[in-house]
């Protein structure tokens, strides 16, 4: 006979580092999964995240024996829910052992307390805002995960359909090589800069990367408005935002496209691949963790990137904006001795960004769901 599963509310440091860490240990043998760093853990799922002006959370553990098993974030996203016309309870940070009565604890604690609060459904994994990791992944198990994105063992989508989840949306990732030549496409973008006004903003230290870091989140709101479960960051979220990504930018790997008046209409922000340093500092900077990640950021040395975000202003989204940034960037890469470049998940039903680097002749890396089922009205 099994032994009882307990679920305990996270209250105090002491459990919230016990929740943070807990997939360290679950993930230990496992060479594809990659921590996301600590420091941002705490900043998400401790009490000053800027997203609580808005979203409600409870932080769960499932205990066997005085042993962690699995732990759990119950969200709801009051703005997400008003601009939807939903009652959504949201789950996200979800892990758990291999044990199905452990996965189903963790998803009836999320069930009743989004009940009692009116919700009648439910939604994950998805995170407080866009900006959090989200979707299980359900293929390309055997790929090392980009560090920005959630990596699960292949029994977490069988457990949430044997628990009567099925599929809301799905996010591709795929892959992109460079070649030491230009594609052909951008023998346009002379006409594009005329035509259009268009440039790209060459940013020459990294003060000049922060100071277009305002601009880039509101082009974000803007581009990012319609897609699934979208809600605009607030600005206190992107005063955050600027604070914890924009001086750890590298202006050779993001690019800013301006009109005639200097105003900021595009962005890309690309990265180095750095999963290994992250794995091997166990998601930790400090005290010597940067020492395995240090390597990894060298540019001319790790020829792989991540690409991490991209955004348009919709009225600029068929005017070649993408164009000259995608040139800017393999320009840099041919000079830089990159040769690949993991893209960000990209949702399988937006056709613009599935499309936008077809030249490139994107190859499939992973993919991500975000699963639904209706709560019944009789669960509480």
């Amino acid at each position: 006979m099994k032994p009882e599963t307990t679920i305990i509310t996270v209250q105090g440091k002491k459990l919230l580092k016990a929740f943070i860490r807990f997939p360290l240990d679950l993930y230990k043998d496992c060479e594809n999964w990659v921590p996301p760093f600590e420091s941002d853990e705490f900043q998400s799922l401790g009490p000053d995240n800027p997203a609580l002006e808005f979203c409600e959370k409870e932080l769960f553990l499932a205990c066997r024996e005085g042993k962690i098993v699995g732990r759990v974030a119950a969200i709801i996203n009051h703005r997400a829910n008003k601009k939807f016309g939903e009652n959504t309870v949201r789950f996200g940070w979800i892990d758990f052992i291999e044990d199905f009565e452990v996965a189903k604890a963790l998803i009836d604690t999320v069930i009743v307390w989004g009940a009692k609060r009116g919700a009648n459904t439910i939604k994950g994994p998805l995170g407080f805002t866009d900006m959090d990791r989200e979707g299980l992944l359900v293929e390309g198990f055997e790929n090392e995960s980009p560090f920005t994105v959630i990596y699960n063992y292949p029994y977490y989508p069988e457990y949430l359909e044997r628990l009567g989840f099925t599929k809301d949306v799905d996010w591709t990732q795929r892959f992109l090589n460079f070649s030491d030549e230009l594609p052909k496409m951008y023998k346009y973008s002379t006409i594009i800069e005329e035509r259009y006004g268009l440039r790209i903003y060459r940013a020459r230290t990294l003060r000049q990367i922060v100071s277009r870091g305002r601009e880039m989140f509101h082009v974000l709101n803007a581009a990012f408005d319609p897609l699934y479960e979208y809600t605009r960051l607030s600005e206190k979220q992107i005063d955050s935002y600027v604070r914890q990504y924009t001086p750890v930018m590298n202006k050779d790997l993001v690019a800013f496209v301006v009109n005639e008046k200097d105003e900021l209409v595009a962005f890309t922000v690309t990265m180095p691949h750095i999963s290994a340093g992250v794995r091997k500092a166990k998601g930790r900077i400090f005290p010597f963790g940067w020492m395995h990640i240090l390597p990894w950021l060298n540019a001319r040395k790790n020829h792989i990137t991540e690409g991490l975000l991209i955004g348009v202003l919709p009225e600029y989204q068929a005017k070649g904006a993408a164009l000259l940034m995608t040139k800017y960037l393999h320009e840099n890469y041919i000079r830089l001795g990159i040769k690949r470049m993991l893209m960000n998940p990209q949702l399988e039903e937006n056709y613009k960004v599935q499309t936008l680097f077809e030249p490139y002749n994107p190859q499939p890396y992973q993919r991500r769901r975000s699963y639904v089922m209706e709560i019944k009205a009789d669960t509480l």
